[in-house]
């Protein structure tokens, strides 16, 4: 058993939005395909991965650097003890060699989305999903294959007047999400209250608003819009300040009753470890982000989520950032407490396998092998092209 190739392709996600600190135009990501010489129904095992939307390809560097050494390392030190499968984190190590702790940023984006397309390759081998194999590994045996997901969206489009707001806003209700989120920070806050405003009119009971700032605030702006949002009952507020200014995350959380999200742009254990520390999150109410493709994939989830429970911290307060298959996995596989969900934009990543319908903001996990990637056609055709 063994790795034959590790290939890279860059994708375009380019989109004509913005959010409070970046705008989209020329985004793109990293499609990783991870061939294998395991034969199932007549065809080579590969597993596949990408990176998600917010941070950019990470191509040079997976060459250069990490897909060489998977790939010089002796396949016999890449086998779990079984000697069946694949073993990840013999392959995150080898990934690592030669890595100095700390510096993490795009290393982390590099090495977590060949780490998702091991993991498909590993469920593949094994002839299971990947979240039902998690389950039996990490877990409590048995998946939870309902999982809630919430639909991001809101962002700030160039001429897009309030009704088109709520024309979006809409769209997602009445595909069966109980929960959506906007963007704020990227106009004033008198403009930011009238699209909450025009967010809420729409909703009906039950149904929640979530708002997400994308670090944009200094301490005097996000203490300021903490005051404004606690004039609504609002799923959460969003990463106000910059990821790593734990001391204005804390800030907020003391003037803030209502439930804070952040995490998505921490891509180390450590990183996490020091929000749970110094960032006054609060076990009853707030939400972490974590997004395993942007920071070291599951080898490293896997040890944020040991860190968490040394802290007394439910998994269940886990709603990773992403809105991609991989999550979903690890939150039906793990017990997090939920996944993002793109279900229009950064396409053909965003959204669910073909014929998945949401309802209640909950969809069913399909049984697919792997991550699940093939039954999501459009977005299989793309995977299938890097081996072909």
């Amino acid at each position: 058993m063994r790795i034959l190739d590790i290939r890279e392709q860059t994708f375009p996600i380019s989109s004509p939005i913005r959010n409070a600190f970046i705008d989209f135009s020329r985004m793109n990501l990293s499609l990783v395909a991870v061939v294998t010489d395991v034969v199932r129904e007549g065809r080579p095992v590969v597993g596949y991965g990408f990176n998600s939307n917010g941070r950019y390809g990470q191509g040079s560097m997976m060459r250069e650097r990490f897909i060489p050494r998977v790939l010089e390392t002796e396949p016999e030190e890449l086998i779990d003890s079984s000697g069946e499968n694949l073993d990840p984190a013999a392959i995150w190590s080898a990934m690592m060699r030669n890595e100095k702790p700390g510096g993490h940023g795009e290393r982390s984006v590099a090495v977590g989305t060949i780490d998702m397309a091991v993991w498909d390759a590993v469920a593949k081998i094994a002839e299971k999903p990947l979240y039902q194999l998690l389950a039996e590994r990490y877990g409590q045996g048995t998946p939870d294959r309902e999982v809630f997901v919430y639909a991001a969206g809101g962002y700030y489009y160039p001429g897009q007047d309030l009704k088109a707001l709520q024309d979006e806003m809409r769209g997602y209700l009445d595909r069966g999400y109980s929960v959506v989120k906007k963007k704020i920070g990227g106009a004033d806050l008198d403009t930011d209250r009238r699209r909450i405003d025009a967010v809420l009119d729409v909703l009906g009971p039950g149904q929640r608003l979530a708002v997400d700032a994308n670090g944009r605030f200094d301490r005097e702006t996000a203490l300021r819009y903490a005051e404004a949002l606690s004039d609504y009952d609002l799923f959460w507020y969003e990463e106000p300040g910059d990821p790593l200014d734990f001391e204005l995350q804390a800030a907020v959380a003391e003037v803030y009753r209502g439930p804070l999200a952040t995490g998505e742009n921490l891509f180390s254990m450590q990183d996490s470890r020091n929000l749970i520390r110094y960032g006054g999150m609060r076990r009853d109410r707030d939400w972490l982000q974590f997004d395993c493709a942007l920071s070291y994939g599951l080898v490293e989830y896997l040890r944020t989520l040991e860190m968490l429970r040394e802290n007394d911290w439910s998994p269940g307060r886990c709603v990773p950032h992403g809105g991609h298959q991989m999550s979903l996995n690890i939150a039906a596989g793990l017990g997090l407490g939920g996944n993002e969900s793109y279900p229009d934009l950064f396409q053909p990543f965003g959204g669910f396998p073909d014929g998945v319908q949401v309802q209640d903001s909950r969809i069913v996990m399909p049984e697919l092998p792997g991550i699940g990637f093939e039954g999501k056609s459009d977005l299989f055709t793309h995977m299938a092209g890097l081996v072909a």
